[in-house]
């Protein structure tokens, strides 16, 4: 049925038009022939097909551009007509005999335009006359066209500042009035539709609820003819300050708050808005402001107060210079007074449109008064008491409407620090729901480390890990399986990076930061700790560096920062990644603590680390590669140390030797037992070198690599390569440049034509890489015999 209403419209809108040709035709016929009377007769009866109530408003429109058309035509003739004589007055008095009163006003209105403009009488008589006749049309549709139509025609002929038609008799008054009176009758119209029963169609046969949306989709499309009377009044020049403060606002926001009608409240409020100036805005605040609570409840309210905070927060923005105009008025106070009469009137309105309004709000705050902490505060407060009676938050558009609150004062100032002086700030991200909490925590932190914002004090660290709480540890109700692994690990890291802005010059400052930091990280679970325990400790053995030398003794301070005290933290901190388990990354950390204890000349502490770092190695880590790669790590780290004594570093060196030849491949053990060598000869510690036992431990890497060559021989049926024992004799090849007097010519004679043999075997396996890395160390030798001097004449007796 509703397909049949549209076929028949088009043939109700084809058959207007074919009319409106046919008349215009024959018009132009009189026209041409200067035939006005006949011309008036066809223009009438062209018009007449305007009558029509069958139409919907889009194709009215359709048939009213094409009458339009043809009346700018007539214009042009009336013109004409004038200028040969025709007395103006004499064609205003013959218009007014058409039969039918519609088509009567259209002629009425059109020669209207050209009486005004012969100021051959007042325009404001004229415009008086045009627009009370026009009440003739009541019918919503017709009535809004013609008015429209009468809207156009005057528009560029308005007794205006600067007009041709402003004289003693005509004023800019004159042009408001008309405008005035003209818009209010069209918003009556306009609202009239919404109420009057269609006269055709098929809505009899249609619910309640479609038909009025049908009604409210054909008053949205009529909308622009009723706004373009404030337009006129917005473009207006004598409409200054005090005329738009005393007459206009007053006029149209009575309109508006009379009708009483849902759709034209929020049209004409948006209007009002978008058309006039700013500063006019800003000085008739409370008038504008006072209408919104009279409007109807249904009204989108939350719209247009955002749209006008957004207008004045743009108005603030652009100039410094009018910022005292703010002040002067007291807009804060005003919007801020309005916003909470609207919330209080309509107590059934949604979490987000109050949020919506105090996000404006807060814009309008961060942009006026940028140095009013407290107003900042005090909006965050309103919002925090408007989301207590809703609880956590669920619908995302409200969660994301409150992160842009959030983050609004983040983008202002650049700084946390002034954020963390906000008390409501934490209380609004308590109503977000777990997953846009941390949401809101990685652009906190993402605006720290983009302004490179230094938090120095622990207090303020406390108030920061209140923020970002959600990524620090699981929030009640906080599922881990939920969240993706990459997700999961990119948080963790945010935090990671987060400590390298946390720092004070103040050691004892320092130490109570490291304090606070480890209570939170201590209770963020297993699954974050490897995350947040090295940035930590790399942070803390920063700051032992920095009290390396300092008197430890200071009398009556309890809490006085010192290197001890700070290692008996990481001691305890380092031990709670075995709860994750993250032995190996824990073994890490207990010698990155050793070789800082050892640069401070604590040897018991420094022993203490490698004793943790020993017994996880035995009791924690079983992988074969984990325990290669940590045997490698313990060894680099205990040649590094000075602070041992002879008895300490003895059972140390004879730890690390004994795991060496306790790994499960034997490569592996050769590898770990020559580097198990430089732990007995270091070259900035006379102390430390003993010969006799580096040459033992490179015999013992030998006879391991010889016993791998066998392994392979038997497995393989060949020898394997002889990678290990180029190796080897490169570590022969350090140790007798550094004078150990245990490492003879003899021997890496031996070695080489060793190495020779077993690569001229027939049993040998091809390696390229282990045959260049032999070449490479020949070369190498021979290097250092051309080169002269002492070491020259100690390779001299090689022979390569």
């Amino acid at each position: 049925m509703m397909v049949e209403r549209a076929e028949d419209e088009e043939k109700w809108l084809a058959a207007g038009i074919a009319a409106i040709q046919q008349n215009a035709f024959y018009m132009h016929r009189a026209l041409d022939s200067n035939n006005l009377r006949d011309a008036l007769k066809y223009s009438a009866q062209m018009l007449s097909e305007l009558r029509t109530s069958r139409l919907s408003p889009h194709k009215y429109y359709e048939l009213y551009m094409r009458a339009f058309d043809e009346l700018r035509k007539l214009e042009m003739f009336f013109k004409e007509e004038t200028r040969r004589g025709c007395s103006t007055i004499d064609l205003y008095e013959l218009v007014q005999h058409a039969g039918n009163i519609l088509p009567r006003l259209y002629l009425l209105c059109t020669v209207g335009s050209v009486y005004i403009k012969s100021k051959e009488a007042p325009a404001k008589d004229v415009l008086k006359d045009l627009v009370e006749m026009c009440r003739g049309i009541q019918h919503p549709l017709r009535g809004l066209f013609l008015r429209s139509y009468l809207s156009q025609v005057s528009r560029d002929k308005l007794p205006d500042i600067g007009s041709e038609y402003e004289g003693d008799a005509d004023t800019v008054t004159d042009a408001v009035e008309f405008v005035l009176q003209n818009f209010t009758e069209m918003n009556k119209l306009w609202v009239r539709m919404q109420h009057q029963v269609l006269a055709i169609g098929l809505s009899g046969l249609q619910g309640p609820a479609r038909e009025k949306e049908k009604r409210e989709k054909e008053r949205s499309e009529l909308r622009d003819l009723v706004g373009k009377n404030l337009h006129v009044l917005g473009q207006l020049e004598g409409v200054d300050l005090d005329m738009y403060k005393e007459t206009v606002l007053p006029r149209v926001l009575e309109q508006v708050v009379n009708c009483k009608d849902e759709i034209a409240q929020f049209y004409l409020m948006d209007c009002i808005i978008q058309v006039f100036p700013d500063e006019y805005h800003l000085q008739t605040l409370e008038t504008l402001l006072g209408a919104c609570p009279q409007l109807q409840p249904s009204v989108d309210i939350k719209t247009v107060l955002s749209q006008l905070m957004e207008r004045l927060s743009n108005y603030a923005a652009s100039s410094a210079e009018v910022l005292p105009e703010f002040l002067q008025v007291e807009a804060f106070a005003k919007l801020s007074n309005s916003i909470w009469k609207v919330i209080e009137a309509q107590v059934d309105m949604p979490i987000l449109g109050a949020v919506t309004l105090y996000s404006s709000l807060l814009t309008f705050t961060l942009h006026v008064h940028p140095d009013r902490l407290d107003y900042v505060d005090q909006v965050l407060g309103a919002c925090v008491t408007k989301l207590s009676s809703a609880g956590k938050l669920e619908d995302s558009k409200s969660t994301k409407q409150i992160v842009a609150l959030l983050s609004a004062p983040l983008e202002k100032y650049n700084d946390i620090v002034t954020v963390l002086k906000l008390s409501n700030y934490p209380r609004v991200m308590e109503y977000l729901d777990n997953r846009t909490n941390k949401v809101m925590a990685i652009v906190i932190i993402q605006s720290i480390m983009k302004n490179k914002t230094c938090i120095a004090t622990a207090e303020k660290v406390e108030a920061l890990f209140e923020l970002i709480k959600g990524l620090i540890k699981d929030l009640d109700g906080d599922l881990h399986d939920e969240v993706d692994d990459e997700d999961f690990k990119e948080e963790q890291n945010s935090v990671a990076r987060l400590l390298q802005m946390l720092y004070s010059d103040d050691p004892d400052e320092m130490l109570l930061i490291i304090c606070a930091l480890r209570k939170h990280f201590l209770t963020g679970g297993p699954q974050r700790l490897p995350y947040t325990i090295p940035p930590l400790v790399f942070s803390s053995l920063k700051l032992i560096r920095k009290l390396q030398g300092r008197d430890e003794n200071v009398v009556g301070e309890e809490a006085s920062a010192s290197p001890k005290k700070i290692f008996q933290l990481l001691n305890q901190t380092i031990e709670a990644l075995s709860a994750v388990p993250a032995s190996e990354l824990a073994l890490r950390l207990y010698l990155q603590c050793a070789v800082a204890a050892n640069d401070c000349d604590l040897e018991p502490v420094a022993y203490e680390f490698f004793t943790q770092a020993y017994i996880l190695y035995e009791e924690e880590i079983a992988d074969s590669k984990a325990q290669v790669t940590a045997l490698h790590l313990i060894v680099g780290t205990l040649q590094r140390t000075h602070v041992f004594g002879v008895e300490n570093r003895d059972t140390l060196t004879h730890k690390a030797t004994g795991y060496s030849a306790k790994l499960l491949k034997k490569p592996d053990q050769c590898r770990a037992v020559y580097a198990c060598s430089h732990l007995f000869w270091v070259d900035d510690q006379d102390s430390i070198r003993d010969g006799e036992r580096v040459l033992l431990c490179l015999k013992r890497a030998l006879r391991i690599a010889n016993a791998a060559q066998q392994m392979a021989n038997v497995a393989r049926g060949g020898s394997g390569s002889v990678t290990l024992f180029v190796e080897i004799l490169n570590k022969y090849l350090y140790f007798f440049e550094k004078g150990n007097p245990q490492i003879t010519a003899a021997a890496i004679q031996s070695l080489i034509e060793l190495i020779t043999t077993e690569i001229q075997s027939d049993t040998m396996s091809q390696d390229p890489a282990a045959d260049a890395f032999f070449a490479s160390t020949l070369r190498y030798i021979q290097f250092q015999k051309q080169k002269g001097g002492a070491l020259a004449e100690k390779y001299e007796s090689i022979k390569v």
